[in-house]
């Protein structure tokens, strides 16, 4: 099962990168749950439109911005990603870690994003 959770995983990191909404819902219809939650220091967002939001608001901050999976590990449907954020040339800007939870069919369920937010109190 660690092999489809990193499938989807990297079907999920793809939407991130996907530059029209056809291509971030035909990415989701494969690995995310519709009902899915993801959440960060900045933003919950329920369900693919939210998510989808968001995305586009990262794209707007960060043109051609990504994130690079470094390393990548999981069991009994959870993981952790450990990633780096680029810019639009590939250079790094940030970095984090993720957690995700997957349902009975592999696709995500739960992405938890953490990372230092500048200015933001300890």
């Amino acid at each position: 099962m660690a092999s489809t959770h990193r499938a989807m995983w990297d079907r999920y990191v793809a939407a991130w990168r996907a530059d029209g909404g056809a291509e971030k819902r035909a990415l989701f219809e494969e690995c995310l749950a519709e009902d899915c939650v993801y959440t960060d220091p900045l933003v919950r967002a329920e369900g693919w439109q939210a998510l989808e939001g968001y995305m586009v608001e990262f794209h707007r901050q960060v043109p051609g911005g990504a994130f690079v999976t470094e390393r990548f590990i999981s069991h009994h449907d959870t993981s952790i990603a450990v990633w780096t954020m680029v810019n639009g040339a590939g250079q790094p800007i940030g970095d984090g870690v993720s957690y995700g939870e997957y349902d009975a069919a592999g696709r995500l369920v739960r992405m938890t994003g953490f990372f230092d937010v500048p200015g933001a109190n300890p």
